[in-house]
């Protein structure tokens, strides 16, 4: 019976002491690693060579769209349409922009002039997926700044505010429209 006894107090000696151990390991605090940092830069800082482009990476890769992406870039708008979406971008060439006045890009790159670049690109840009298809003579809708465009078909052509859509590219996140104006907003 001594023994049986013994035996019992001895087990029981180490199953309290291996729980308390465990208990210890676990209130012990542990060092943070690198990996558990929190990501910067939000969806536009993910790289994935896989997937397909969003609608930001789609006008990235293209040599006629570099002004564009550069005034996305300087309007702080790469994060905001590189998340889920869905986006239409009405997305105008580099020639479109050089039909504008000269000095005008340059100046809209100004930090001072950030508000009304990002007002003229958020007029590019609709919530919602809008196949040409999908789009009637006399539609208007609503752009991501407030305002509205029009559009017009004609002999199965879509135009934009007089803008012609020369292509379109899907997107992960949406649709890219390429168009050979750039839409300004009406003033107010």
């Amino acid at each position: 019976m001594k023994t049986l006894l013994a035996k019992t107090f001895v087990l029981l000696t180490l199953v309290l002491m291996t729980a308390c151990s465990q208990k210890q390991a676990e209130s012990t605090p542990t060092q943070a690693t690198t990996n558990d940092a929190p990501l910067a830069g939000g969806e536009s800082a993910v790289k994935d060579d896989v997937s397909e482009k969003n609608v930001v990476q789609v006008a990235v890769s293209s040599a006629d769209h570099t002004t564009l992406v550069t005034a996305v870039k300087a309007a702080e708008l790469v994060d905001a349409l590189s998340n889920a979406g869905p986006f239409t971008v009405f997305a105008p060439t580099n020639e479109a922009f050089n039909q504008l006045p000269a000095g005008t890009v340059e100046g809209l790159l100004k930090p001072e002039k950030k508000s009304d670049l990002q007002n003229i690109l958020q007029y590019h840009v609709a919530v919602g997926v809008y196949h040409l298809e999908n789009l009637a003579d006399g539609q208007t809708l609503g752009m991501v700044n407030g305002d509205n465009v029009t559009f017009a078909v004609k002999d199965g052509k879509v135009t934009i505010n007089g803008a012609a859509i020369k292509g379109t590219v899907k997107g992960s996140n949406g649709i890219v429209h390429v168009i050979d104006k750039v839409l300004l907003p009406p003033t107010k």
